[in-house]
């Protein structure tokens, strides 16, 4: 349940990061003219459809970041998943580095590395093809820098 509830704040950082990266004052006045989507089309969405989808896709990105971020998911990854399988060395290990590197500081700069080298170039190539500006893939993608990062640093706290 613990895991859960962190995952559940991770994606929900998703939201309020997009509030703010998204308002008409920081981005959102570049994103509408670079995206190519009236203002009308936006208001004119089914808004509480929206949210409910994007916290559902970073509920998912969550997911997938706390394995990129907690080094200690690679040692559970060696032995199966199954602790009360484990050799007594895993116990060992595990009270020796079981909390090591479990700050939000290093949660964070695995989500920036995440968002920088996998979302921003994820970005980059759908803009590429979707022929849209280098300003558009800027505001995007550095919103899932940005985005990652944060949602690093909680899951690598508080998991």
């Amino acid at each position: 349940m613990h895991t859960f509830l962190i995952l559940l704040l991770s994606a929900f950082s998703s939201l309020l990061v997009g509030f703010i990266w998204y308002n008409p004052k920081v981005f959102g006045k570049i994103w509408i003219r670079e995206s190519g989507v009236s203002e009308e089309k936006i208001e004119g969405g089914n808004i509480a459809l929206t949210m409910l989808a994007s916290f559902l896709y970073a509920f998912f990105i969550s997911f997938i970041l706390q394995y990129l971020v907690i080094h200690q998911t690679g040692a559970l990854g060696m032995i199966g998943g199954n602790e009360s399988k484990a050799l007594p060395s895993f116990a060992n290990f595990m009270s020796d580095y079981g909390t090591a590197f479990r700050t939000f500081k290093h949660g964070a700069l695995h989500g920036f590395i995440t968002g920088l080298f996998f979302c921003f170039p994820v970005i980059g190539v759908g803009a590429l093809h979707e022929r849209r500006s280098w300003k558009y893939t800027i505001v995007a993608g550095g919103y899932w820098v940005i985005t990652c990062m944060i949602m690093g640093g909680i899951i690598c706290q508080w998991m």
